[in-house]
């Protein structure tokens, strides 16, 4: 049974269109032949090809794939990483994730209750900070997790008492509803599940690897030896001159932090026009990431860097 957080909507198939060429004819005769003609080489032909599915995202494969919105997976995405950053433990994700989607469907919000704004719908008149802060979602996450590991025992109580330990909500309950899914969505994005995270939608133009790298390290903290971020540059590819590619090298507490920042690459691709993401001998290509993350071919891994490092570009 699939289970959906948010559906992303398909497409109509646009009619395609036909350059004709000028033809002078004689008689009323002869225009209807090359009428009819056209008419029957036009039910003939060749389908026109299916326009490209919209951008979507989707957690875990298969029938039981769960669908997202694009939006949807980077909060997902960003809630890991900061999650990763602190070095919290997966329930921490869970907790998050479960308060994200019943306060805003995992989405940062503008709006709310009173003055109840972003991913959490935390209050600036409650202490949570301005409302340009709170609608930063790498600024969000944080304050709830700084608020998260305040509870005594959070790792152990219930997902959803934790959740309301730390939102104060009107109704505390509606938090449960969400924790099967929170589980799943968490294994995904923080590498429990590898190669579970994958987006499609079309490339077009040179991707922004440096704004990638600024909000990379925006959310999983600055590079260092003892940071999640080992390192990370950029390179010119071999098979394509004029494009870049970034390669990322991550601290190797288990190849669960790597799929962590590989999946956090594949949510963000569409906002920084990645079309390729590579890792462990995997990879993932935006115009066909609705097929998931492929085992790579032989010249792939070969061009691949050093072992561990992630390359997008």
């Amino acid at each position: 049974m699939t289970r959906t957080l948010n559906q992303v909507p398909s497409d109509g198939v646009p009619p395609t269109t036909r350059r004709l060429r000028a033809l002078a004819v004689v008689g009323s005769a002869l225009v209807l032949a090359v009428a009819g003609y056209l008419a029957f080489s036009a039910r003939r032909g060749p389908a026109p090809p299916a326009p490209p599915p919209p951008p979507g995202c989707q957690a875990g494969t298969g029938g039981a794939a769960i669908p997202l919105a694009v939006d949807q997976a980077g909060i997902a995405a960003t809630i890991s990483g900061v999650a990763a950053r602190h070095r919290l433990p997966r329930k921490a994700v869970i907790i998050a994730l479960a308060a994200a989607m019943q306060e805003s469907e995992l989405q940062n919000l503008d709006y709310g209750d009173r003055d109840s704004v972003g991913v959490f719908q935390q209050r600036p008149s409650q202490g949570w900070g301005t409302t340009a802060e709170l609608e930063d979602p790498v600024y969000a996450t944080t304050k709830f997790f700084a608020a998260l590991v305040q509870v005594p025992g959070y790792t152990k109580m219930p997902v959803d008492q934790a959740a309301q330990d730390v939102q104060h909500s009107a109704d505390g309950l509606a938090y449960e509803q969400w924790v099967g899914m929170a589980t799943l969505l968490a294994g995904y994005f923080t590498g429990a599940s590898p190669a579970g995270v994958s987006c499609w939608y079309t490339p077009a133009g040179k991707p922004d690897l440096a704004g990638a790298v600024r909000q990379l390290t925006e959310t999983f903290g600055p590079q260092g030896k003892d940071a999640v971020l080992a390192g990370i540059t950029t390179d010119r590819s071999g098979k394509k001159k004029d494009r870049s590619v970034a390669v990322v090298r991550v601290q190797q507490d288990g190849p669960q932090m790597a799929w962590t920042v590989a999946g956090w690459l594949v949510a963000y691709a569409q906002q920084y026009g990645i079309s390729q993401v590579r890792y462990a001998g995997y990879v993932w290509n935006a115009a066909d990431g609705g097929t998931g993350w492929q085992r790579a071919g032989p010249q792939t891994t070969a061009a691949s860097p050093a072992r561990g490092s992630i390359v997008a570009g």
